[in-house]
């Protein structure tokens, strides 16, 4: 296969995506001209063992020393070993694992080397999608808003809708399909709802040795103590205009707030708390959109989604209700993302991440060696 990538025309991406719910890799095709979704391709998925969770783990909130390179170690081989056998794209989109996000401060850090990843692979690799965002005032997150423009344009839904992210933290993007690029005014707005799924993962694996509250199974046997959940929604957080985002670990003391009570009362405590943020957040959307659709894994858990059912003033449904998969939504992302990189077009603006001009952020690595960073 050709190193170089087509500047025009439909290409073949494949996107990675290792969220820091810490499940473990997606991998997903995707064929696309960076404007429109043109179809779906295959997916697989690598899960990570427990121990992998806990050597990356160790390294959230670290910007450099041991665990994070051990952590890095971990995420290239995961990578490496599920992509060796997507030798068939023009070009991989390789997202990394985020240790640390700390726009306004330090910066943001996703740990892997996409130059490496390329060499070992044979294929080009898009990677460090965040950087070119943060340097230039943006958040860095989140970035799965402009796919989120083209899938909806890709259902064919005509009046406004939201994107509902919920993996280890919960983002919402408010899309207005009539507008016809991304990043025209008034296409998007994205931002970060609150921590989602990362504190309940965190309390199972903590008191039961559990990855996750599977089905809800734990939370639903619980009651919400709402003094707690007071004090959540108390925080400055909520109360900030977006676009704004949230490093995996900034709610740490959500575990603290429910450390006296029962593992169920926890569960559902926290639970509530996602659903809570979420509900916090509709009240930014410029307009009501018509339904939220739910992707990502809080999408599986019943007891979260009729909590959000309750909490919130339109359907809320998974997003394999118009035809789309929830499970590797966020791998396809990285995949459009990578195509548009590719090609010099913005990947983030101002109604997405805050950042001051539109922006297309991210490396082109190809197998000889050779990287370019994308303006």
């Amino acid at each position: 296969m050709s190193k170089a990538i087509a500047k025009t025309g439909v290409v073949t991406a494949a996107g990675a995506m290792s969220g820091t719910s810490l499940d473990g890799v997606d991998v997903a095709v995707l064929r696309t001209d960076g404007h429109s979704i043109t179809a779906f391709g295959r997916s697989a998925y690598r899960s990570y063992t427990l121990q992998e969770r806990s050597m990356i783990a160790a390294g959230f909130g670290q910007w450099q020393g041991p665990n994070v390179e051990a952590a890095a170690r971990v995420v290239e081989a995961a990578h490496l070993e599920i992509l060796a056998d997507f030798d068939q794209v023009d070009l991989i989109g390789f997202h990394g694992q985020t240790l640390a996000h700390a726009p306004r401060a330090q910066g943001t850090l996703q740990v892997g080397d996409g130059a490496m990843l390329a060499e070992r692979l044979g294929v080009p690799v898009v990677w460090d999608f965040r950087s070119a965002d943060v340097e230039l005032g943006g958040e860095g997150a989140p970035l799965a808003p402009f796919f989120h423009h083209a899938c909806a344009r890709y259902i064919g839904t005509e009046e406004p809708v939201a994107f509902l992210n919920l993996g280890g933290v919960g983002n919402l993007t408010w899309v207005d399909p009539a507008v016809a690029e991304p990043h025209y005014e008034g296409a998007l707005l994205a931002f970060d709802t609150g921590p989602a799924n990362a504190p309940v993962n965190d309390l199972m694996l903590e008191r039961l040795g559990l990855a996750y509250d599977k089905d809800g199974a734990v939370a639903r046997g619980g009651t919400v103590e709402t003094g707690a959940l007071e004090l959540f929604l108390a925080e400055p957080y909520f109360a900030r205009m977006p676009p704004k985002s949230l490093d995996r670990n900034d709610f740490a003391e959500m575990i603290v707030l429910v450390r006296e009570l029962s593992d169920a009362d926890a569960a559902a405590t926290l639970t509530a708390m996602c659903a809570a943020g979420v509900a916090e957040a509709m009240q930014h959307c410029p307009s009501p959109p018509s339904r939220v659709l739910v992707t990502g894994g809080g999408r599986q858990n019943p007891v979260l989604m009729q909590m959000l059912a309750v909490s919130l003033d339109c359907p809320v449904m998974p997003v394999e209700e118009v035809g789309l998969d929830g499970d590797m939504l966020e791998a396809q992302a990285f995949a459009y993302l990578a195509v548009r990189v590719a090609r010099g077009m913005p990947t983030s603006c101002a109604g997405t991440t805050g950042v001051r001009a539109a922006v297309g952020g991210g490396t082109v690595s190809v197998p000889d060696g050779h990287s370019t960073k994308s303006a």
